[in-house]
């Protein structure tokens, strides 16, 4: 059955408040909200095959409305008793605030529903970095974002994104020696970490799915980005946990970053609050490997990069 979606005119004044694989289901709902005075929109969802089973309409409120419509959808049912959106499993999102990370949260909320998880390590941009993940975790409807704070990777050094001897150097002259050699900006084994939080946190909530951004394509060469270190990782998940039915998948690896910058448009991912600067946090810096992959990437894409740079990167 077709239903008529909504021009939404405040896109960044709304919420999703549900998503629904069922159109029906999504009238009903968004009848039963209008009903009780709650303003409420419909809008067509891009389906995206890199995770099976992507939900087709989503149901938007006011943010000044979310609270009471969420409180109506939980209380309210059809002629069974039953809640008008099915239960969706759960996921747990290694959610960095980066623009890789931020297009997997984007992803993952068309599924799952989406618990994440966000480290702060010791890295130069630490703040920022956490406040891009929970603007990150609020534009795309997370459940719950857990913050972590580790002090390992700072303490033992070895990264110029964690060691303040170390500078964090330019990008090469030549953008096609990026990713030739592992760069200083590695952090040793730093994903290991960050999985083993995840898998942890995903065995509580019965989550049989985590999800990180990782990208092999046109990258630094980070080794903890390869698709044979998560596979190693998932047959350690299956010998180690309880049930050793948790996977960790990589929707993203296989992509170029101009790929990743059309598939986040495409789905409407919160880029302009992501952030992949290694070492600004008022601007990014423009020059480091992580600036120059985000701005070709958008450049590569026919897109304009909406956070701002400094000057000199102009």
């Amino acid at each position: 059955m077709d239903i008529e979606l909504d021009k939404v005119q405040d896109p960044d004044g709304m919420v999703t408040v549900e998503r629904f694989a069922d159109p029906v289901e999504a009238q009903m709902a968004k009848g039963m909200l209008e009903a009780a005075g709650v303003e409420c929109f419909l809008q067509g969802e891009h389906v995206n095959q890199m995770l099976p089973g992507a939900l087709r309409v989503r149901l938007l409120v006011r943010r000044e409305d979310e609270a009471a419509a969420r409180e109506l959808m939980v209380e309210t049912g059809d002629a069974d008793g039953e809640e008008f959106a099915a239960e969706r499993p759960r996921a747990v999102v290694c959610l960095s605030g980066g623009m890789d990370s931020c297009v997997c949260a984007a992803l993952a909320a068309k599924e799952f529903e989406v618990y994440a998880i966000h480290f702060s390590y010791g890295q130069r941009t630490e703040g920022r970095e956490l406040k891009s993940a929970q603007e990150v975790a609020r534009r795309t409807g997370v459940k719950e974002l857990m913050h972590l704070k580790i002090d390992l990777f700072r303490r033992i050094g070895g990264s110029a994104l964690t060691d303040v001897g170390i500078a964090v150097p330019d990008a090469p002259a030549e953008e096609a020696a990026i990713g030739m050699e592992v760069p200083v900006t590695y952090v040793p084994f730093r994903n290991a970490h960050f999985l083993s939080a995840a898998v942890s946190w995903a065995e509580v909530l019965g989550a049989k799915t985590v999800i990180i951004g990782a990208v092999e394509q046109d990258s630094s060469g980070y080794p903890d980005c390869r698709p044979a270190y998560y596979a190693a990782f998932n047959e350690l998940i299956a010998e180690g946990t309880k049930e050793g039915d948790i996977r960790v998948e990589t929707p993203l690896i296989a992509l170029k970053k101009s790929e990743i910058v059309r598939l986040g448009v495409e789905l409407g991912a919160p880029l302009d609050v992501s952030w992949s600067c290694y070492s600004g946090e008022d601007e990014a810096c423009g020059v480091c490997e992580s600036c120059v992959l985000r701005l070709r990437a958008f450049r590569d894409a026919g897109a304009v990069d909406p956070i701002a740079y400094a000057a000199a990167a102009k």
